[in-house]
């Protein structure tokens, strides 16, 4: 049995929401129970809400599961592009989530045929805009004015101060969807593109339009 195959197993034990001892899930899955110490310590480090301690037993506290459902082909290849993005960027918190959430949709999911098992593309943007965004995550929870240096499609280079309000994918770039305060309206800006970034500490309020939703009906097509 697969490592990743003995976890997802294990989870479904745990399921039940009651109390398991390693002895009896080393029964089940005919292992040693050394390896089902070692698992749990895996599951626990991916951020699972299991509890317990050898000795005592492991129980999983509100577990969070999604419904059974059916994807497509493309589907699934863009869920392996996404979580594959999400794996290689420079945010550590995301990065390990997206690896765990990896292993747990491989066991479900069947290989592609070229065997990479969950992933499927990065590029060069993606590279160039990972280090910028945990910064702008941060920043859009936060409700925290921007300053950037962006460099537009022509090579001129501006000095922004922006509202960011989303993180989007266009095509294989990401992209931050903002209300530009030069401009007086909403922009979006290739991440890959803005050279320098840096927070000013100085939160927005929300204002009639002007924001997420706002940008959304302005992008809408025919708006």
């Amino acid at each position: 049995m697969r490592r990743t195959d003995r976890l997802f197993d294990l989870i479904q034990i745990l399921r039940d929401g009651r109390l398991h001892r390693a002895s009896e899930m080393a029964e089940r899955l005919g292992v040693s129970v050394r390896t089902i110490w070692r698992d749990m310590a895996t599951l626990m480090a991916s951020g699972m809400p299991v509890e317990g301690e050898r000795g005592v037993g492991y129980i999983l506290r509100a577990p969070i599961t999604l419904p059974p459902m059916i994807l497509t082909g493309d589907e699934i290849e863009a869920l392996r592009a996404g979580v594959r993005l999400v794996a290689e960027g420079s945010d550590p918190a995301l990065a390990r989530a997206a690896r765990s959430l990896a292993a747990k949709i491989a066991s479900v999911t069947p290989a592609p045929p070229e065997g990479d098992d969950l992933f499927d593309f990065t590029g060069r943007e993606t590279g160039r805009a990972a280090a910028l965004m945990p910064a702008i995550r941060s920043a859009i929870a936060s409700r925290e004015r921007l300053t950037i240096s962006y460099i537009d499609p022509e090579g001129r280079e501006s000095h922004r101060d922006i509202r960011p309000l989303a993180l989007e994918m266009e095509g294989r770039v990401w992209t931050l969807a903002a209300w530009c305060d030069l401009r007086g309206g909403f922009r979006s800006f290739r991440i890959d593109r803005i050279v320098a970034l840096s927070g000013t500490g100085e939160t927005f309020a929300r204002e009639k339009g002007c924001e997420l939703a706002d940008y959304r009906a302005a992008m809408a097509p025919g708006a």
